[in-house]
């Protein structure tokens, strides 16, 4: 049975509501004041409160806020003696249904009555359909994270695998793209970088070079310094690498990362000549990492440096090629595994 509080501090009107109303069907319970109204509503779950405005203690208008604290659902319908819009308009703003005027018609009561349980069960309903589509959403959302998770882990092994075909073709090339990711998103994080962007990051510093593949052997293991001709020819490795990942379009900020890995600060690099700001951040420390590799990696040409001789050979360029903040950063990083025993130094 469909549950509604009577409330009001006049006994007759209030006993002879919970009559009529009894004789429609509803289980009913009364309350002489705001006070009680709220016990009852605390101690109760109703579908109803049909409650006065204007009581001794604690008036109508003043519960109405109140009850529906306790129970949401709950429907409210307002009578009072007097015509006042002023508080017709507060009561109906507080959350109640509607608002009628005594002395009641009880057709006209019923009808009010019948009006806010429909609005209830409307409300409720609606309620309970958003939580479900709000549920749904989440999980569909969360489903397709987990796609987009796989998809991404299944196009960057791909990637990787060409990275590792081509550094196995280069014996001083071996390791190089993972000792650039990890470099890189070590530098990242001491930026103060979030998680997700040092994640990227390292995605970026592993498929850095993967242009390289199309770049000629002969050019790629010449042990002397290459001409104007042979260096234009290396440069083309940056687009080459962006055409190979370019179906990769879930990992966006990867790419833009890698885009810029050979542009410096001062404007002088490639592919774009940008300079400052408008290098990426994640191109600008990748940049920096992949120049302390190459110093610190074995060549035919010449012998890796040590970590600290690296950042020496590196400091003239802050400011050129590298930016200052993320040279730091680089630094402070070296410094660290060189006291925890971590060379850094690559070797054939």
């Amino acid at each position: 049975m469909t549950r509604i509080l009577v409330v009001d501090d006049e006994e007759t009107i209030r006993l002879a509501l919970r009559k009529f109303l009894r004789s429609r069907g509803y289980e009913v319970d009364i309350a002489g004041s705001g006070e009680q109204a709220l016990q009852a509503l605390g101690a109760s779950k109703y579908s109803l409160m049909l409650c006065d405005v204007r009581m001794s203690g604690m008036t109508g208008v003043q519960v109405v806020p109140k009850a529906i604290a306790l129970d949401q659902d709950l429907a409210i319908v307002m009578l009072t003696a007097v015509n006042d819009a002023a508080t017709a308009t507060a009561v109906l703003s507080s959350g109640a249904a509607d608002y009628l005027m005594k002395p009641v018609e009880l057709a006209d009561l019923q009808q009010a009555v019948d009006r806010a349980l429909i609005k209830r069960t409307a409300t409720i309903e609606q309620r309970r359909v958003e939580m479900l589509i709000r549920e749904e959403v989440a999980l569909r959302t969360a489903e397709l994270e987990q796609e987009k998770e796989s998809l991404r882990r299944m196009s960057v092994g791909i990637a990787e695998t060409l990275i590792n075909a081509m550094e196995a073709k280069d014996v001083y090339l071996r390791g190089h793209s993972q000792r650039v990711a990890e470099l890189g998103g070590d530098i990242g994080e001491e930026l103060g970088l979030d998680p997700e962007t040092c994640n990227d990051i390292r995605i970026a510093g592993r498929l850095h070079d993967v242009g390289k593949i199309g770049i000629r052997e002969d050019i790629l293991h010449k042990p002397g310094a290459l001409t104007s001709e042979e260096y234009e020819h290396v440069k083309t490795h940056v687009r080459i690498g962006l055409d190979i990942l370019a179906p990769l379009f879930h990992i966006e900020k990867p790419l833009i990362y890698l885009e810029h890995h050979h542009e410096h600060w001062s404007g002088a690099g490639y592919p774009g000549a940008l300079c400052g700001d408008k290098i990426s951040l994640g191109g600008r420390i990748l940049c920096a990492a992949d120049s302390y590799d190459a110093l610190t990696s074995e060549r035919a040409y010449r012998r890796p440096l040590e970590p600290l001789e690296a950042l020496e050979r590196l400091a003239p360029d802050v400011g050129k090629h590298l930016e200052e903040r993320v040279f730091q950063a680089l630094e402070r990083v070296i410094r660290r595994r060189v006291e925890s025993g971590a060379s850094g130094t690559a070797t054939a």
